[in-house]
C-alpha cells in the first residue's frame, strides 16, 4: 500500500484558540511546560501515545509522533480571541485549574498571550457581559476583522500554517435554516447581520476562507452546516467537530459499549453533572444549555441501538442534567445510575460517580486536535474528518451516515487511518492467520 503524499511539518505552527478561559490557558500551559521538562503531556495521544504496526508477533509499537510527521510542540504558537481583556495568566489564575507553583514557572509564556477582541452577540450568551469586542456594522465586516486578525497574526509569528480550534463556551441553541443552505445564501445573511448566524460560524467562515483549518470543541451549530462545509471544500479545508468529549460523556463511551456487547438490558440512564466554571455559569440559561444536551444525548442510541435491539434498549429512559454550582469551580462532579436488565429480567443497578477536572480532560484533546487537523491539511484531506470522532461527543459526519460514538471503534478507525497515510497495513484483529496448519 502506497503512503500518501503529505507535506512536511517545516517552520511554525499558529494555534488560534476561539476563548481564553479555562480550556485554553490549560491547554498552553501544559505544552509550555511539557516544552521545559516541568510535566508529562499526560492524556495527549499525540504525545504519549503507541500504535501497532503489523503483526503482533513483529513487536512494532511506535510512538504515533514518531510514525506520521507531526508538527513538534516546541513549533506551536499561540494566539486567541476573548471576550475580556485578561492575558492568559491573568485568566488562568481566574480559572483556578493550574497550581500556583507550576504557574508562576510558566508565567511569562502565559501573560505572553493577549487575547484579540472577539466577536460577540449577547443572543447566543446571555450569561456573560463582554467587555473586549468587535465592533462593525455588519456580520461580514466581523469576518472580514477576523480575517484580518487571522493574517496579521500569521505574519507577526512568521507562521507557515495556521489551525483554528473553537475552546470557548457553548452558544444558544441555534437550528438550520435557509441562511445556511449553501454559501451564496450564507454570504448575503453575513451582510444582512442574519440572526441565525452565530459569532462561532462567523470565526468558521473567516478562518475557512484563509485557508485555516477548524475544530470545534463545543456543540454549536458551526461548520456542520451545508454552506460552510461547501466553502470547506472549495478552499481545500478540513473541518472536525463536535464537542470535545470529556467528563461523563467519555464514561458513557467506554461503559455503554461493554454493556451492549454482553447483551445486557437497560431500562433507564440518569446523569447529572454539578460545574462551577464559565462554561457552568453559561449552560446554566436553558437555551445554552439545549445545545449541550442535544450532543449528550445523541451518544447511546448509536451505541445501543434500540431498533436493532428493541426487547434491551427500547423503552430506555435517558436524562441529563447540568447544574451550576460556583463552589465547585472547574472540578466537575458527575453522578450517573443505570438501571439494567439481566437473565431472566432481573434488575441490578451501576452507579458511578466521576470527580474529574473539566479543563485537564480537554486541554489534551486540543492539543491532538491541532496537531492532527495540520496533520490532515498537509496530507490534502478537506471537509470533515470523520476519524477524528474519538475526541468529539456528536462526531460530524457525512450527510446520511449515522455517527459512530463507541470509543473503541472511534480509536480503531483513527489508527486505521494514520496506518493509511503511511502506507501502512490496516488492522482488523481477525488473528487466524496465527492459528492456520503450516
Amino acid at each position: 500500500m502506497a503512503a500518501i503524499e503529505i507535506k512536511p511539518a517545516e517552520g511554525k505552527l499558529g494555534v488560534l484558540m476561539v476563548g481564553l478561559g479555562a480550556v485554553s490557558t490549560t491547554f498552553v500551559a501544559g505544552v509550555e511546560a511539557a516544552k521545559k521538562n516541568l510535566r508529562s503531556p499526560i492524556g495527549s495521544l499525540t504525545q504519549m501515545g503507541r500504535i501497532r504496526l503489523g503483526k503482533r508477533t513483529e513487536n512494532r509499537n511506535p510512538f504515533i509522533k514518531d510514525f506520521v510527521p507531526l508538527t513538534d510542540i516546541n513549533d506551536i504558537v499561540y494566539g486567541a480571541w476573548d471576550i475580556f481583556p485578561d492575558n492568559g495568566y491573568e485568566a488562568a489564575c481566574k480559572a483556578g485549574v493550574i497550581p500556583r507553583d507550576l504557574l508562576d514557572q510558566i508565567k511569562d509564556d502565559l501573560s505572553a498571550l493577549t487575547p484579540m477582541k472577539a466577536v460577540y452577540d449577547k443572543n447566543y450568551c446571555r450569561k456573560l457581559e463582554a467587555t473586549h469586542f468587535k465592533n462593525a456594522p455588519s456580520k461580514m465586516e466581523l469576518a472580514e476583522a477576523v480575517m484580518k486578525d487571522i493574517e496579521d497574526f500569521r505574519s507577526k509569528n512568521n507562521c507557515d500554517r495556521l489551525t483554528m480550534i473553537w475552546c470557548a463556551s457553548t452558544e444558544a441553541f441555534n437550528a438550520l435554516s435557509d441562511v445556511h443552505s449553501n454559501l451564496k445564501s450564507f454570504e448575503e445573511g453575513l451582510r444582512n447581520n442574519d440572526p441565525a448566524i452565530s459569532p462561532s460560524m462567523i470565526y468558521a467562515y473567516a478562518a475557512l476562507k484563509c485557508r485555516v483549518g477548524y475544530a470545534n470543541g463545543a456543540p454549536n451549530l458551526t461548520t456542520d452546516c451545508p454552506a460552510l462545509l461547501e466553502l470547506a471544500q472549495e478552499m481545500g479545508t478540513p473541518v472536525s467537530g463536535k464537542d470535545f468529549k470529556t467528563g461523563q460523556t467519555l464514561m458513557k463511551t467506554i461503559i455503554a459499549p461493554g454493556l451492549a456487547a454482553r447483551y445486557v438490558g437497560i431500562s433507564g440512564w440518569f446523569s447529572t453533572n454539578i460545574l462551577g466554571n464559565r462554561d457552568g455559569e453559561v449552560l446554566d440559561a436553558p437555551e445554552n444549555f439545549k445545545t449541550k444536551e442535544e450532543s449528550k444525548l445523541s451518544v447511546l442510541d448509536e451505541i445501543l441501538q434500540p431498533e436493532l435491539n428493541p426487547e434491551l434498549y427500547k423503552d430506555l429512559y435517558h436524562k441529563v442534567r447540568i447544574e451550576y454550582y460556583p463552589p465547585r469551580r472547574d472540578n466537575k462532579e458527575g453522578w450517573d445510575n443505570i438501571d439494567l436488565v439481566g437473565w431472566l429480567g432481573m434488575p441490578m443497578q451501576l452507579k458511578v460517580n466521576f470527580l474529574c477536572r473539566d479543563s485537564i480532560l480537554a486541554a489534551p484533546l486540543v492539543l491532538d486536535l491541532v496537531l492532527f487537523m495540520d496533520l490532515a491539511h498537509r496530507a490534502g484531506l478537506k471537509g470533515i474528518q470523520e476519524w477524528l470522532s474519538f475526541y468529539y461527543k456528536a462526531p460530524m459526519v457525512k450527510k446520511d451516515l449515522s455517527p459512530i460514538h463507541n470509543l473503541f471503534h472511534q480509536e480503531i478507525k483513527l489508527q486505521n487511518t494514520l496506518r493509511y497515510l503511511m502506507g501502512e497495513e490496516q488492522i482488523t484483529f481477525l488473528g487466524l492467520d496465527y492459528y492456520k496448519s503450516a
